[in-house]
């Protein structure tokens, strides 16, 4: 679930409650129905549609994409917080990480390659530019690039 959250960018309540339907195969998309009942539909990396694949063949839940144990119902978004705070301890990672953090990454990866700040909003599913643009903070490597880019600017190359 976590590698779906990262992949997709993914709320925790969208990747918990997503059911088999959702994945398009064929046009290798996953539709999400978010806040509100909005729906969208984001790009499924083919990786992380194999693993979904691998996944639902121990399972077969003919509902559920991530099925409780009596397969009657979704996951509890507790055993997902849990097991993501098992594996931040684990990891050694200091400070406060929370399964929201798979998400920022996402919309951060999208746009230090590029990717245009609408497109970032519509994958989000975010009703406001200004929810969106919280993800255009400057990381290491986007500093980089752009200091890059000023240097040969300034020399006129």
């Amino acid at each position: 679930m976590t590698l779906l959250m990262y992949a997709c960018g993914l709320r925790i309540s969208e990747a918990i409650t997503l059911e088999v339907s959702a994945i398009d195969r064929a046009g290798r998309m996953l539709g999400i129905i978010g806040k509100g009942n909005k729906e969208r539909r984001v790009p499924l990396p083919q990786p992380v549609l194999d693993e979904l694949s691998h996944l639902w063949r121990t399972h077969h839940n003919p509902r559920w994409l991530f099925p409780n144990r009596r397969g009657d119902a979704p996951l509890d978004d507790r055993v997902l917080r849990h097991s993501f705070a098992a594996v931040v301890v684990a990891s050694g990672i200091r400070g406060k990480i929370t399964p929201h953090a798979l998400r920022h990454s996402y919309a951060t990866r999208l746009m230090e390659n590029g990717v245009d700040i609408r497109v970032v909003q519509i994958l989000l599913g975010h009703a406001s530019i200004t929810s969106t643009a919280i993800y255009t903070h400057l990381t290491a490597p986007t500093r980089a690039s752009l200091h890059t880019l000023l240097d040969r600017l300034m020399t006129g190359l």
